[in-house]
């Protein structure tokens, strides 16, 4: 399952950035398009995270010294923001929908790096655990 989670994962990320390089290129349906796909990655993701938990709980970090401490800081910095990004993306879908494109626009530049850190640090913590 880790290895399904890291995947969902990356492609959340891909897909966040394609999404941003299509409303900067004004293709506003492709970027809906691949907003949603993000969304989706994202929430399988969550799925996927928790049912690992549940059935297998925490994986402990194997190593000392300062690489330990480098990812204590990524997983702390990378949990913390996680918890923000639901209810971010949630507005700013919200404002969307609503047509609301102004305060769509202001949050999401505000929720959108912070999906994309949550997103690139969610597999950079995959990899320290599985990896190194």
């Amino acid at each position: 399952m880790p290895p399904t989670n890291a995947a969902l994962n990356a492609t959340s990320a891909l897909l966040v950035t394609a999404g941003l390089v299509a409303i900067k290129r004004g293709k506003q349906e492709l970027h809906a398009r691949l907003m949603c796909a993000a969304i989706l990655a994202s929430s399988l993701f969550l799925v996927g995270y928790l049912a690992n938990l549940a059935i297998n709980g925490t994986t402990k970090f194997p190593h000392e010294g300062s690489v330990r401490a480098l990812y204590f800081a990524i997983l702390l910095s990378h949990t913390l923001l996680a918890m923000a990004v639901p209810p971010l993306v949630g507005a700013t879908v919200y404002f969307a929908w609503k047509g609301r494109l102004a305060k769509h626009k202001r949050l999401a530049k505000f929720a959108l790096p912070i999906w994309a850190y949550v997103s690139v640090t969610g597999v950079v913590i995959y990899a320290m655990l599985h990896h190194l």
